[in-house]
């Protein structure tokens, strides 16, 4: 009951947070984010911004699939799709790399016990295509590669799954940006791919430990 509190509370924080400001400072601040959205950085500014964050993903609270939407919108969909695949791929390394050398030591200090022992078992069962299965939700992935890497998957059977799903999943997520930019739904196009993926795996999350208890 307190988790599902918790989550609840979460969620209405998360989606409070782009409606709040619009509500409270009106039209000048949504004057200045449209100027933001449209008018970025240069292109290799937002570049080394969108690559910094998604290689931080994996030990850090980035909404990478929020981050991937902007970069397509912002760079284009060919431009947003390598930048974030670069990004994400960098993470991926970094975490596999860490965990194959220090096991789950690692993986526990980034993620919580019980997706660990989850994404063990899962893990466990479909080896390097639990790559693929969780690549698009938050939390999940970064987990699943931690205990790929502390179960000492090799770099050849991890390599080829993870670059595919991170292409595909750069492919979409920037696709969706550059389609949207340039009208008004830019911005909600952005939350949107940030809320959803998250709602997906903290449900996802939920059935599993429905079916544990079971």
């Amino acid at each position: 009951m307190k988790s599902a509190i918790r989550a609840a509370l979460f969620l209405t924080v998360l989606f409070a947070i782009p409606v709040v400001p619009f509500l409270w400072l009106g039209e000048s601040f949504e004057a200045g984010l449209f100027k933001v959205l449209h008018e970025p950085a240069s292109p290799s500014v937002v570049s080394g911004w969108v690559i910094g964050l998604l290689a931080a993903d994996m030990f850090l609270p980035v909404p990478s699939s929020a981050v991937i939407t902007y970069s397509g919108g912002v760079l284009g969909m060919l431009a947003g799709t390598m930048v974030s695949w670069i990004g994400l791929s960098i993470g991926a390394l970094g975490g596999f790399g860490l965990a194959r050398a220090f096991g789950e030591t690692i993986a526990r200090r980034f993620a919580e016990s019980e997706d660990i022992e989850r994404m063990s078992r899962f893990t466990q069962r479909h080896g390097a295509t639990a790559i693929v299965l969780t690549r698009a939700l938050p939390i999940l992935a970064e987990a699943c590669v931690l205990m790929l890497g502390a179960g000492r998957l090799s770099w050849r059977q991890f390599l080829i799954p993870m670059l595919v799903s991170n292409l595909l999943l750069s492919l979409t997520y920037a696709t969706c940006g550059a389609f949207f930019q340039g009208s008004n739904a830019f911005p909600i196009a952005i939350v949107a791919s940030g809320t959803v993926p998250l709602v997906a795996a903290l449900v996802i999350r939920r059935l599993w430990r429905s079916n544990d208890r079971a």
